[in-house]
């Protein structure tokens, strides 16, 4: 039997608490981020040392670098897992597990003896709480989305969607800020214990994250799902038997998500050891950069409103394909100012004009059946493809050519790919979430 309700109809009763429900996705999804990205940071700062002590620095450079890549490869197991569950039990209780997983994860990182205490089996747990970190934030994207999609008027779902991409930048923005502060601590005392602050502060946070999300109503577009008896036995293997939609979504996820991790790992990386840059520079640029797109994805948010959602993929794709080049030319001038500045431009028009749409648009591309499976699955192999592998690979690029030239053809690429998943995308602005 088909669902024939429309989105006004399910939502009409609950529009008035939109705004708590959209904050209360959002705070999740910066503690969420936050845990994820503080663990980046770390490993392309103390991890190499502290875990990979025996190798050559640049190796050791790359083996941490790897272990951030195994969180990315677990991603998509968490959107298959808790796709499966959300689209089946509810959008609500998924979510509340995927704030555990990452929270537990997180501090346990902060309390992990060192190569020097524990040898090999310090590289082998924090692998395996990475993989806890990964498979955790492949489950909560999609449920915050839906939370927030699936309670917001038709009209406005662009933008109330976008407050949940908001809690990458402010994540972003915490995890630097507080590296920033535990970096002015001296160099031993960093690397002793200082680093570990970030990974504990997540008991914290967690704790809030509960509180407030427990307070949610689950989705009326679930509800009725339930309701109508429409719950589907497997949602991964219904998006599989038609898989145009994860294809597409795939490839618009793929370009953005390389560029926003080659900024916040590999530049980090590069412009600390080759260029010789100083660590806070490169911290602040990024935390300076993610405070603009706190107030930029909203707006484009807005814009995917009102001009819809295709439109921002293509303006994201011409100028990740103009700016890749100048991206490391801008860099080598190795000027604070501009530094900052390149930054800045490079990750609000980057990534944040094609990321600002997706926890809208991704699920749009999905019936309600299979939106949280669908959604989860085409964001999380994307991240893992792009995000994982980008920056180790481009490391790789630079330590073997002694160069750039390759990482910006690289990213070309990439882009080349999101452009094609945009041709072949539909526009979903304006359509109903229950067919």
């Amino acid at each position: 039997m088909a669902i024939t309700a429309s989105a006004a109809d399910i939502g009409a009763a609950q529009t008035h608490r939109i705004g708590a429900i959209a904050f209360a996705g959002a705070i999740g999804t910066i503690i969420e981020w936050y845990d994820f990205l503080i663990y980046g940071t770390a490993a392309a700062l103390v991890f190499n040392s502290l875990f990979f002590p025996n190798a050559d620095p640049r190796i050791g450079t790359l083996a941490a670098l790897g272990t951030f890549t195994v969180g990315f490869l677990a991603r998509p197991v968490g959107g298959a897992i808790f796709g499966h569950f959300g689209d089946r039990l509810g959008r609500k209780s998924m979510l509340m597990l995927t704030m555990i997983g990452m929270g537990v994860s997180t501090a346990a990182i902060g309390l992990l003896p060192t190569y020097a205490q524990i040898g090999i089996w310090a590289p082998v747990l924090l692998v395996l709480l990475r993989v806890v970190q990964g498979i955790s934030l492949g489950g909560e994207w999609g449920g915050a989305s839906l939370m927030v999609l699936e309670h917001a008027p038709a009209h406005r779902r662009g933008v109330f969607g976008s407050l949940v991409q908001v809690g990458f930048p402010i994540g972003l923005v915490s995890a630097s800020a507080v590296f920033s502060l535990v970096s002015l601590l001296p160099d031993a005392d960093f690397k002793s214990w200082g680093w570990r602050i970030p990974f504990l502060l997540s008991v914290l946070l967690i704790g809030v994250g509960l509180f407030v999300r427990a307070r949610l109503p689950e989705t009326p577009v679930f509800e009725a799902i339930k309701a109508r008896g429409q719950i589907v036995r497997s949602p991964f293997l219904e998006v599989l038997k038609d898989p145009r939609s994860f294809f597409v979504a795939t490839g618009l996820k793929l370009s953005e998500v390389s560029w926003v991790y080659m900024l916040t790992i590999f530049v980090v990386v590069y412009a600390t050891t080759k260029l010789g840059l100083p660590r806070s520079l490169l911290l602040n640029a990024i935390l300076i950069a993610a405070l603009t797109e706190v107030i930029t994805i909203p707006l484009f948010g807005h814009l995917s409103d009102r001009y819809g959602r295709r439109v921002l993929y293509f303006a994201g794709v011409a100028f990740t394909i103009v700016f890749a080049f100048p991206l490391f030319w801008l860099l080598d001038m190795k000027t604070a100012a501009i530094v900052i500045l390149t930054v800045v431009i490079a990750l609000n028009f980057g990534h944040g004009l094609m990321f600002a749409p997706e926890s809208t648009y991704f699920p749009e591309l999905f019936g309600p059946q299979v939106r949280y499976s669908g959604a989860s699955l085409g964001f999380q192999v994307a991240a893992a493809i792009g995000g994982g592998f980008a920056p180790i690979i481009a490391a790789a690029l630079a330590v073997y050519t002694g160069g750039t030239a390759g990482v910006s053809i690289m990213l070309i690429l990439l882009a080349l790919v999101t452009l094609v998943a945009a041709l072949f995308a539909r526009e979903t602005k304006g359509e109903a979430l229950l067919k």
